[in-house]
């Protein structure tokens, strides 16, 4: 996998692979001296555990780290924690023998470490604008719709959408609110097995009941359900309230779940009972989700650029004239429980 990883960043013209490790005690020494503006870190490494050694380098050295991890339950739950520890971001490891997904991981793992290469441990800077390949749209989900045939709604509903970096935002948030705030749907950018150990790690610690969301599942007050992994999460409305449709289609601007599928549903569903939030992340998921809620009378929040790790969802809503306004972490908490 080192080698694998050498070779394939070595590829990109913005990138310089400075140095390699077998193990944390080498890579110790290699850092001191080389001085990388980004590290990858494999979860699973001789001598000494991923967890440990990174909470020991934040510490020491706090730098940008990638983790790199397996898709397995295990792998997830430590994966989580090496974002709670500092970790900016994560990469599945690839089936070497599954042209796809090395393509995939290829492409990704280098958009990632350029990504991460401009955060600042002490600050937050803007995502540059990357190129992409062309992405499917949120009509391959669901098709979009006049605003005004939505149905008027009393009761009030949170999404929040979130890429890189959000996690914790989306910890902190929760971890932060009564049992009496709105129900909330959520899509952060996360593999399948990842969603639930997240959702399941949040849940200890709140008063609210969070998630993963399942086909079917009701929303009422003080619940937050999140997308599962491999998944589009839509919301849906009937006499009864809201409930969750969970759909298998194609991957939304190279996402799924995609938060843009997220918010259309939400601004057909809910209208201006809604309140849209778009947190930290790269590239433009959700930019124009939050902007068809904001058509369907929603209030929309962007986190601001200080408190991102990657200011690019939010940067790419706020140029689409998207978000009514920006909040940081706080303010999107405070915001929230004043939602009646």
């Amino acid at each position: 996998m080192r080698k694998f990883l050498t070779d394939t960043l070595s590829r990109s013209p913005r990138i310089e692979v400075v140095g390699t490790a077998i193990d944390p005690f080498i890579a110790v020494n290699k850092i001191k001296a080389l001085k990388p503006d980004v590290l990858t870190l494999d979860v699973e490494m001789p001598r000494m555990d991923g967890l440990t050694f990174l909470s020991k380098l934040m510490i020491a050295s706090p730098m940008p780290v990638i983790m790199v991890s397996t898709l397995t339950v295990q792998g997830a739950d430590v994966t989580l924690k090496a974002l709670h520890l500092g970790a900016v971001d994560f990469m599945l490891k690839p089936a070497i023998d599954n042209e796809k997904e090395v393509q995939d991981f290829s492409r990704l793992i280098m958009e990632k470490v350029f990504m991460a290469s401009q955060v600042k441990m002490s600050g937050r800077l803007a995502a540059p604008m990357l190129e992409v390949e062309e992405k499917f749209s949120a009509d391959v989900i669901l098709a979009k719709r006049d605003p005004l045939k939505t149905k008027v709604r009393s009761e009030q509903i949170v999404a929040i959408g979130a890429s890189t970096g959000g996690t914790e935002v989306i910890d902190e948030i929760l971890v932060s609110l009564p049992d009496s705030v709105p129900g909330i749907v959520i899509t952060q950018h996360m593999p399948e097995k990842f969603t639930e150990a997240f959702a399941n790690r949040v849940n200890t610690k709140t008063k609210i009941l969070v998630r993963e969301g399942k086909h079917g599942d009701r929303l009422y007050r003080g619940m937050a359900l999140i997308a599962p992994g491999g998944r589009h999460m839509l919301l849906r409305a009937d006499s009864n309230g809201y409930y969750i449709e969970v759909n298998d289609g194609p991957p939304v601007n190279r996402h799924k779940p995609s938060v843009d599928v997220l918010f259309r549903s939400v601004s057909q569903a809910a209208g201006r009972a809604a309140t849209g939030i778009l947190c930290t992340g790269m590239g433009n998921d959700g930019a124009a989700g939050l902007l068809e809620m904001k058509d369907a009378g929603a209030y929309t929040v962007g986190q601001n650029e200080a408190s991102c790790i990657v200011y690019g969802m939010p940067r790419e809503a706020m140029k689409l004239g998207a978000t009514c306004e920006e909040r940081n972490i706080g303010g999107i908490i405070d915001f929230i429980k004043n939602i009646k």
